[in-house]
Order: structure tokens, then sequence, then C-alpha cells
């Protein structure tokens, strides 16, 4: 009998470990986790450049004393809670064992699954496990101009083995999409389906698209996380942030380990500690502190005693403050974006193309003569959606209408006095062929940075 009930407990434990939580507390659980390593280490490291020739042969990749341990016992000494590994970067090079291409870890002088041995290792010191992941993949020609539908098969064939076979993962770092060194959409590799793919494997697992700052930082566009990558000029405003985010920055001035790092000066613990983990958890923001291990696969001297120093200096306290709820990620396609345009009399330049151009820094501004101006954007045909995104690129409205044009009338959806800069209505599908915003009362000219709609699955 007593082996029953143990049995009953253990199998209790272990679907209570993976009942789904909401978002919110998803994002709560990963802000509290405050501090990891994200462990850039591939393909790149047995080259000169992080992104190497992309027919580099995988028998490149021989690190000899290859210890996922010592990553582990590292990342402790610095009191972080996870660890993040690059499960395949740029070039496409595996460090799983896929069956989806040749061009993996398997095939290499190693011929050791470094995922299953890096989450093992994480795992067996209490650490979290996440996991990065590149759609750009020069290797497999699944970048612009060659994107075929077998690339997004190989995407979603790599997704399910990784979210299938590894265990429990707390979040996805994605990379290389939507972005303008990428040039991947997220309609030629669909965020959506992806999206949605994970959460079926995974429903707790937060997807986090490291790109996704080109999206306002008030609102979550194609990503449960907001990012910020230091090394790449994203700054986080400290004061005003509300989102649960991510800001990261390398050990030394590269993501993939050089052969001067072990000689080279890494950044001072003071300064991680001080200048980045202590202000960025009070803004909700958990800090990634990159770690590349060498050809040998191992963390360098100099790397292991910042570490150590760090973890001198600064401890996990618990959780950071309580995050808001906020609005469900966008993550379907926006089918206004580049669609004909139209509105009342701008002022000077700010015509109404630049209202729907997919660029939140250019925008369309009402002429300040106007006393009700309206902005259009025609769809083509009568086509589904069931939400509407304003973002204004200047606050000052305060009470506006959304109308659709069908069967030669507009209609009315939503009659709003949302204040937020980024204006997001959801409602019960409608078909039309055109969209339309009214602006009733304002404190300064109209702007619109970008209108959406959407039609998103529910």
């Amino acid at each position: 009998m007593k082996k029953y009930l143990i049995l009953l407990i253990v199998v209790f434990l272990s679907l209570n470990s993976f009942a789904q939580k909401s978002l919110t507390t998803a994002q709560q659980e990963f802000a509290d986790l405050r501090f990891g390593m994200f462990i850039h280490f591939n393909i790149p490291t047995f080259s000169t450049d992080d992104w190497p020739d992309p027919n580099t042969p995988a028998s490149a990749f021989n690190p000899t004393k290859l210890d996922c341990n010592q990553w582990a016992e590292a990342a402790k000494s610095a009191n972080m809670s996870y660890g993040c590994l690059t499960t395949k970067h740029h070039s496409g090079f595996c460090l799983w064992d896929t069956k989806s291409t040749d061009y993996n870890v398997m095939n290499s002088p190693v011929k050791r699954d470094v995922v299953r041995e890096y989450v093992n290792a994480f795992r067996a010191k209490g650490l979290k496990v996440m996991l990065y992941y590149s759609i750009l993949d020069t290797h497999h020609y699944l970048r612009p101009g060659h994107i075929t539908q077998k690339h997004v098969e190989l995407v979603k064939e790599q997704i399910r083995e990784l979210f299938s076979n590894y265990g429990e993962i707390t979040a996805l770092f994605i990379d290389g999409w939507e972005s303008p060194w990428a040039r991947i959409s997220y309609d030629e590799i669909p965020f959506e389906d992806i999206y949605l793919l994970i959460k079926s494997l995974q429903p707790n697992c937060l997807i986090m698209d490291l790109n996704a700052s080109k999206y306002p930082s008030s609102a979550l566009f194609y990503s449960d996380i907001k990012s910020y990558e230091q090394n790449a000029g994203e700054k986080m405003d400290k004061e005003g942030n509300q989102l649960a985010s991510m800001s990261c920055l390398p050990v030394n001035k590269n993501w993939f380990w050089k052969k001067e790092f072990p000689t080279s000066p890494v950044k001072e613990a003071a300064y991680i500690v001080n200048d980045n983990i202590i202000p960025l958890n009070k803004a909700y923001c958990n800090f990634i502190l990159n770690v590349a291990p060498n050809q040998f696969g191992l963390i360098d001297d100099n790397a292991l005693k910042l570490l150590s120093d760090i973890g001198k200096l600064w401890k996990n306290n618990g959780p950071v403050a309580s995050l808001a709820e906020c609005e469900t990620p966008i993550i379907t396609s926006n089918i206004a974006k580049h669609k004909p345009a139209d509105s009342s009399w701008s002022w000077d330049m700010q015509i109404s193309d630049f209202g729907n151009d997919d660029d939140f820094h250019s925008h369309w501004e009402s002429n300040k003569n106007i006393g009700k101006p309206w902005y259009t954007v025609d769809l083509g045909i009568e086509r589904p959606f069931n939400m509407v995104t304003i973002t204004e690129a200047m606050k000052g409205v305060q009470k506006y209408r959304i109308q659709y044009f069908a069967q030669q009338t507009w209609k009315t959806i939503v009659e709003g006095s949302n204040q937020h800069t980024v204006k997001i209505h959801r409602f019960d599908r409608v078909w039309g062929s055109k969209v339309r915003v009214l602006f009733d009362t304002f404190t300064a000219n109209p702007t619109i940075a970008e209108l959406g709609v959407y039609n998103e699955r529910r």
C-alpha cells in the first residue's frame, strides 16, 4: 500500500510541476530569478568570428574537456538562479541529438548531447534551465530570399525535439527573427505558429524574442518578456518599466570565446552587482551575464574568479516587487501593415503612410487646424479581425472611436478612452474591408506611430 501511495504522490507532484500557470505568475517567477548565466557555446567557439563560414564542418566542434558541471558550479558560485545555452546559433549547428539535420554535435568528434549534459548539470545544482535558439540559420539557407515551407518545418521539428526531450524549460530566448540584420519576418517563419507550438508542448515556458526591441517598451509585442541587449545600445527605462524584462551583457567584449579571453580584462564584480543586478532587479528586470566556455569546453579562470567575486558581493534575497497583470502578448501578423492609408489633413510631412509602415519611430500626425481628425487603413477586401492596436507617437488622445467598414456601412466596435501610449482593444471577430479611427477629444495633435489590425487565434 505504501508503494502505491508513494507512486501516487510522485505522479501528483510531476503533474503539478507542469500545471499551467497564468502568464503573470510565470513572468513574476522569471523576474524573481533575478540573475543568470548566458552560455554562448557553439561552432563559433572554434572560429575567430561569431558568424563563421556556414560550411564549417561539424568536425570543427571539438571541446576535448567539456564539463557542464563546471559551468553549473560557476553559476552557483555567483548565486545565479539559472542558465541559458545557445542550442543553435546563426550558423545552424545543433548542440543536441537532433534528427532534423546531420549538422549536429553527434557528428562531431565529441559525439555527446551537449544540451542533455547542460540541463542535467544545472538541474543537479538546483538551477533553472533556459534555452537559446536562432531562427536565422545560414548553414541551412534559412535566410532572406531562400525561405521555403521546408524551413518552417525544420524550425517546428527542432522546437518539438527541444521541448519534448529535455524536461521543463523555463524560457526560450529566440534570436535572428524580425530584425534589420536577420531580415526574416514573423510572416515568413510564422510567429504565431511557433509560439502556439511551444505553448502546446510546455504551456509555462516563457518565449522571449531578443529582437522585439523594435516594438514599444510599454506593451508585449511578439514576446512574453521584454529584452534589452546592452551591447546593442538597448536601454531599459528603470524608472518607468512595468513589464517583466531581461537585460544581457557579456563578461568579455564578445559573446563567443576568443583566444585573448584568458588574459584580457573581464568586467568588474562591483559593476555587475551595483550597476546591473541591483538597479535592474528593482525595475522587474532579470539580468543575464554571458560567460563563454573556451575551446576545451571549460570556463576560463579569470571568468571563474569574477563569478566567485560576484557571489561574495550579492545574493538573491527572494522575490522582487509584484508585477501588475498586463495585456496578453500580441503574437499575430498585422494585416494593416503597408496597406493603403488615408487621413484628414496631416501636419507637415507626417502623412498617413507613416502610420502603418511597420516602423514605430515614424508616425502620422494630424494637422492642428483639424477639429475632428480621422485615420483609415484599407484592407482591400472584407476579412476577419478581432483586435486593433493604436500606438501613439506622443500622448494626447483622450477619447476616440474605432470603426470598420462592411456592407457599405461604417460600424463602431470600440468607444475608447485608454490613456496608455499603446491602446490594445480585443473584441469578438468582425469582418471588414477598412478600419478607421475617429479622434473625438485630445490635448495635442493626435498621432499614430502604428495602427495594427489582427485576427488572432482564440
